[in-house]
């Protein structure tokens, strides 16, 4: 008996649904956030400590490089919020259609678009 196995394993080149994509960068903006709590939690024990502490920290943010560092991830942070309310809301039952999935998948796009937006504008 022949098996019919996929031919193609790349998955760079096989072309995702819109609720794949959604799971996938849901997972990623959790990493960055995991990743990225070591950085805040010095910036905030630093600042803590004395004046001159406060003033190194915040003139280490104040640069351009360190304000993209934090717009980063405020984007982690804002999609994974959008994300997670939707993966909760299908885990009540709603919305697991194939149809409604890949709207909601694409309207979480949105919202972590304009969340990203909303905290650049804040930043800069």
């Amino acid at each position: 008996m022949k098996k019919q196995r996929p031919v193609n394993l790349n998955l760079l080149t096989i072309r995702q649904p819109a609720a794949a994509i959604s799971s996938i960068l849901h997972r990623i903006s959790g990493l960055i956030m995991l990743l990225s709590v070591g950085l805040l939690v010095w910036a905030l024990a630093t600042s803590l400590q004395s004046a001159e502490g406060f003033a190194m920290v915040h003139e280490l943010f104040t640069g351009f490089i360190a304000k993209f560092i934090v717009w980063g991830i405020l984007t982690a942070l804002g999609y994974h919020l959008v994300a997670g309310v939707r993966h909760m809301i299908m885990d009540m039952g709603y919305f697991e259609e194939l149809v409604s999935g890949r709207i909601t998948a694409q309207i979480s796009f949105v919202l972590g678009v304009v969340l990203s937006v909303l905290a650049g504008v804040w930043l800069w």
